[in-house]
């Protein structure tokens, strides 16, 4: 395990090499520069200034050595837009906002959909399983920002029960959660009817129920496990969806977290916030992509991974 933990982070490195890389260059290659669109109120003097003082007159190789240099050093510099703001301080200011939406979508995409699959699949072909089919394909089918409008009309303007925009107290998480984290349930519940009734056909259930344990004792005790391996593999690009749907949720109930940064940061033509958060998320899927895999063994040790210990 210690061997691939490390030949997992040696790739690592070497990713976020290539995403920095590439970063860089598709900024320097955009058209116009982060001060353009305030040439209305600073002269061309002022621009100049500002140029020199960020180092965009510096020859692009000068440039990129310097970006390279401040990312090991965990250290993005200062926005070009909120002149005066270090990048990293905002990038910590609004992650925990970030981390505690998409902790609960998480929650909510994960609990949500094992309980539907079970569900679903203990009742195969009966009313249960219709209703948590059609709960999972309407999850699925749903944009969540279409999805998130519909909550923000119906239980916020007409009912009154939560907030439809802020991150005040508890009641105004609900919705973009809710609206973040459906349409994986839909996915994870999918997974999960499929994979429990293949379960449930199999000769180590069929020998559990022959001994006489009761219906629900083999699905929780024997089957359920096995059957949640394609869900913790999912976990993946699970974490990558709801990192990037945060973009959106955060724009539609004006959260003020770091997707709603970046967004706003590729509107401004913030170079340094946009560089920022870009290699601030890769670092976060790289490694969540690492835990899945880790977690994936300790769930079911028949498992190996390549390049690990015997």
């Amino acid at each position: 395990m210690t061997k691939y933990v490390l030949h997992r982070l040696i790739h690592i490195a070497i990713a976020l090499f290539f995403i920095v890389t590439a970063t860089f260059f598709l900024m320097r290659l955009a058209p116009g520069n982060p001060f353009a669109s305030e040439q209305t109120v600073m002269t061309q003097a002022i621009q100049d200034q500002l140029n020199e003082q960020y180092g965009l007159n510096n020859p692009w190789y000068v440039q990129y050595w310097d970006y390279l240099k401040n990312v090991v050093q965990f250290n993005f510099g200062e926005s070009m837009y909120y002149r005066g703001r270090s990048t990293n301080d905002m990038i910590f200011e609004s992650f925990p906002v970030s981390l505690a939406l998409g902790g609960q979508a998480l929650l909510i995409a994960v609990g949500g959909g094992i309980l539907l699959g079970v569900v679903s699949a203990m009742n195969h072909n009966r009313a249960g399983d219709y209703i948590s089919t059609i709960i999972a394909v309407l999850g699925i089918s749903i944009p969540s920002f279409v999805l998130a409008g519909l909550l923000q009309y119906s239980l916020g303007l007409k009912l009154g029960w939560f907030p439809i925009s802020g991150w005040r107290d508890a009641a105004s998480t609900v919705l973009p959660s809710i609206a973040l984290g459906i349409s994986y349930m839909g996915n994870i519940a999918k997974m999960t009817r499929s994979s429990l009734l293949e379960q449930n056909t199999s000769e180590y259930v069929k020998l559990a129920r022959a001994k006489g344990l009761k219906r629900w004792a083999v699905v929780f005790k024997h089957s359920l496990r096995n059957a949640l391996l394609p869900v913790v593999s999912y976990l993946g690009p699970l974490t990558a969806g709801i990192l990037t749907g945060s973009f959106v949720i955060e724009n539609v109930f004006a959260i003020p977290g770091l997707g709603r940064h970046f967004v706003t940061s590729i509107n401004n033509r913030d170079y340094t916030v946009i560089m920022g958060t870009t290699v601030f998320y890769a670092i976060l899927l790289l490694f969540a992509v690492l835990i899945v895999d880790i977690l994936y063994v300790l769930i079911d040790p028949r498992i190996k991974l390549e390049g690990a210990d015997n």
